[in-house]
């Protein structure tokens, strides 16, 4: 019985001792953990707070959000686990040996990753774009952070990798407000190019959809092997450029028929000889 009270006694100081050892370390660690958490919402509160500000995409806005949480979160556990005495080296090693095997092993998606992050921050396009990239063209529907969705004007729907298009050359035809319209059209050697040119221009003056300034313009292009090649420019807000298009290159062939201008087609002389009549 006396050495169960004595065992008990030797357990309950050492009880005591370790607590008066490892108390403060602990309580300091639980008020780091605590306030630690409090921060990392705040710094997330104010990131997301710039990121309204600065109109990010609704889902950068929350992956971002997410990515710096964790970070922080991870942070915050490895610098408490250092104040209670646990060895942090290997733990580090451990998770920087993890990160290192899903990088390779997600190689091609984090390049996606990063291209989806450049085309949200940057915004070279955004959704309702009409854009020329990857070979492809069409509307933008959707841009996630890995794929970017596109809508093709047959009413294809086309899945482009972020790293693709933030890594290519791409063309935005409605990220400017106006944009010219180019026509090529050809006479025929015998018309007057003159004539031809105030044709075209008081054909377009009665468009109302084509812009006074800068004003429409006609110049000669080329001696064709038919025909004097003309270039008609005119410029038009960005979403009537196709209706202006297509409309002025039908009116110009009524304009045309209505001043006798004509518009010529290739044309070939073929000459017949016959051998045998010149062999003797």
């Amino acid at each position: 019985m006396q050495t169960e009270d004595y065992d008990l006694t030797i357990i309950t100081e050492k009880a005591i001792d370790f607590a008066f050892e490892v108390g403060p370390s602990l309580v300091l660690a639980l008020i780091t953990l605590f306030t630690g958490l409090y921060i990392i919402k705040f710094i997330i509160r104010l990131t997301r707070r710039g990121m309204d500000k600065a109109e990010f995409d609704a889902s950068l806005k929350t992956f971002l959000g997410s990515l710096i949480s964790i970070t922080l979160k991870v942070i915050l556990i490895l610098i408490v686990a250092g104040m209670i005495g646990i060895e942090t080296t290997s733990l580090i090693a451990l998770v920087g040996a993890a990160g290192l095997a899903v990088g390779l092993a997600l190689q091609g998606s984090l390049a996606n990753f990063a291209g989806g992050v450049i085309i949200l921050v940057f915004k070279p396009f955004k959704v309702n774009d009409v854009i020329e990239g990857s070979d492809h063209t069409g509307v933008v529907e959707r841009i996630d952070i890995l794929y970017t969705q596109l809508r093709t004007f047959d009413l294809r729907v086309v899945t482009i990798p972020n790293g693709q298009l933030a890594n290519s050359a791409v063309i935005n035809f409605t990220k400017k407000e106006t944009r010219r319209v180019d026509m090529s059209v050809g006479i025929s050697y015998g018309n007057n190019i003159g004539k031809a040119r105030e044709v075209l221009l008081a054909m377009l003056k009665t468009d109302e959809r084509i812009l006074k300034d800068p004003e429409p313009m006609v110049v000669f292009n080329n001696f064709g092997d038919s025909s004097l090649d003309l270039s008609v420019r005119a410029w038009c807000n960005t979403p009537d450029y196709w209706p202006v298009f297509w409309d002025n290159m039908e009116r110009i062939k009524t304009a045309f028929d209505e001043n006798d201008i004509s518009i010529p087609f290739p044309q070939r002389d073929v000459h017949f000889f016959d051998q045998k009549e010149k062999s003797e």
